[in-house]
């Protein structure tokens, strides 16, 4: 079962974020046209928290059992704003909102899942945890298109959206004929 831990967006941040991407996508096409790009259609936006891939059968129970117990973290309240692209340099490679506020206790929550899924032999990432919520991910640029694209990206302006957040979601990722399909497997709660 491949599975992942993020964050559900509302309703109206989700409709914010897809806004956003939308006029982003507008931007990119003029300025990389030829870019092939695979944009995050706006049911599957979240902000992943921890990404864990395949895991076997036998180890979903322990993962539910580790996970179910509310997270130390408060509830907080979230706001995305600006964009940008991952790495820093060179061709991007993935199109991204930003988190303006509730960065901090999206890496509590990360610091508290690593304590409870390290012991499972889920290692984290060897970056840091950047909170982002990805619109897009870039399949292939040409390096004369790749500067345009990073100015589309940095010149987008987005209006601020804010939600509250009270819960991390297990997710599952399957395949399906439009792209991935995210279930909400189980809610955390934060406390």
């Amino acid at each position: 079962m491949r599975l992942f831990i993020g964050i559900e967006l509302s309703g109206t941040l989700r409709d914010s974020a897809a806004a956003a991407a939308s006029r982003l996508r507008r931007a990119v096409e003029v300025a990389a046209p030829r870019a092939s790009i695979r944009w995050v259609p706006p049911a599957n936006l979240h902000i992943t928290v921890w990404f864990l891939g395949g895991v076997d059968d036998e180890l979903v129970e322990r993962l539910f059992e580790v996970l179910r117990p509310s997270l130390e973290t408060p509830g907080f309240g979230i706001t995305l704003a600006g964009a940008g692209a991952f790495p820093s340099s060179g061709p991007p490679r993935a199109l991204w909102l930003g988190v303006a506020a509730g960065g901090d206790s999206l890496r509590a929550i990360h610091r508290e899942l690593a304590d409870r899924l390290q012991p499972l032999g889920f290692e984290p990432e060897r970056r840091p945890y950047a909170p982002h919520l990805t619109v897009a991910r870039v399949k292939d640029v040409a390096r004369a298109d790749a500067l345009a694209l990073r100015r589309a990206v940095e010149d987008l302006d987005v209006a601020p959206a804010a939600a509250d957040i009270g819960h991390v979601t297990l997710f599952r990722s399957e395949p399906s004929a439009g792209g991935q399909r995210y279930t909400s497997v189980l809610r955390v709660p934060l406390s």
